[in-house]
């Protein structure tokens, strides 16, 4: 007789349904658990809003947890619910204390502390990360990228899936063109060894690796951007060549920014901050910038005119310099 699934591991099968990424797959089940733990272990099933309400209270008020963070955690929750229970709460109308929301100006470096940081950064990390403030790239966006999203035909960088869920083009830097060919090169070299080694397969999302049961090791949809050693996938088992892992290089980008000497919480987001904020000082139209963001509100993107604006404050003189 099989054995009856647990309700986390039917959370993890029903999120790669989704085709949800690794990163969500364990952030929502993290905060399932955590839901089911606070109420003594009950089942979901035998609670609803008050519990719900009690959870997301607890983690306002005594956790206290960010925005963010808890609105990640009621994402969960509703994905359990909605997805895996096949329950609509909608109806529910869930009113838990919220954690206070605070509206930060992102941090914003100047052109020359982006040359100071990316000068102090070495090999294929230097190249990312000058791509990653040359297109306003998202770091996943970065490490995602395939042989075939570089276009250097009509020099463009094309972004599919992207957290907004648009699909967008992106002019190439020119100043980059010599060295991502370079890379390219090398990406197809270390394919073929890969191939000899009995490797060479590569993850491939959403149903293309059952519609297209060999382009697993096709060239082009190697990552740009791969590690240095082939890895065991965490969901398929399998040994293959998966891309650099975000944490080694956003410790690249936080020590040449202590290198740098800058007195600035510097990371990876940063550089898709300053694009912005660099394209909209250079005169470019808020609709434009939201489009090569992938901002699905303009909304979003009009924090960059207050960024600009409290740049313009700076250039006031005191009274005192008078």
């Amino acid at each position: 007789m099989s054995q009856k699934k647990r309700l986390l591991d039917i959370v993890r099968d029903k999120i790669r349904v989704k085709h949800y990424s690794i990163s969500t797959e364990k952030t929502y089940v993290h905060w399932i658990k955590c839901y089911i733990l606070f109420h003594n272990k009950k089942h979901p099933l035998e609670m609803g809003k008050d519990e719900i309400e009690q959870y997301l209270t607890s983690l306002a008020v005594k956790n206290r947890v960010s925005p963010t963070t808890q609105n990640q955690a009621f994402s969960a929750i509703l994905f359990l619910y909605r997805e895996v229970l096949g329950l609509d709460i909608s109806e529910w109308d869930i009113q838990a204390l919220r954690a206070q929301e605070r509206k930060h100006i992102p941090t914003v470096l100047t052109k020359e502390e982006v040359g100071k940081i990316i000068l102090g950064i070495n090999g294929i990390y230097h190249l990312m990360t000058s791509l990653m403030y040359g297109c306003g790239l998202r770091m996943s966006e970065l490490l995602n990228l395939r042989i075939k999203d570089i276009d250097f035909g009509f020099d463009k960088i094309y972004i599919w899936d992207s957290k907004s869920l648009k699909d967008r083009s992106l002019p190439l830097p020119s100043k980059l063109k010599t060295k991502l060919l370079a890379q390219v090169e090398i990406v197809k070299e270390l394919h073929v060894k890969d191939l000899a080694d009995g490797y060479g397969t590569v993850y491939m999302p959403y149903a293309f690796e059952k519609k297209y049961p060999n382009a697993n090791r096709e060239t082009k949809w190697q990552f740009l951007f791969p590690m240095s050693k082939v890895s065991k996938d965490p969901r398929s088992e399998t040994i293959r060549r998966h891309h650099i892992h975000p944490q080694t290089l956003g410790r690249n980008i936080k020590q040449a920014a202590q290198k740098a000497n800058l007195n600035k919480r510097v990371t990876s987001h940063t550089f898709r901050h300053s694009y912005a904020t660099h394209l909209l000082e250079a005169g470019i139209d808020i609709r434009t910038i939201q489009e090569l963001l992938g901002h699905r509100s303009v909304e979003t993107t009009m924090i960059y005119t207050h960024v600009v604006s409290e740049i313009n404050k700076q250039k006031v003189l005191s009274p005192l310099d008078f």
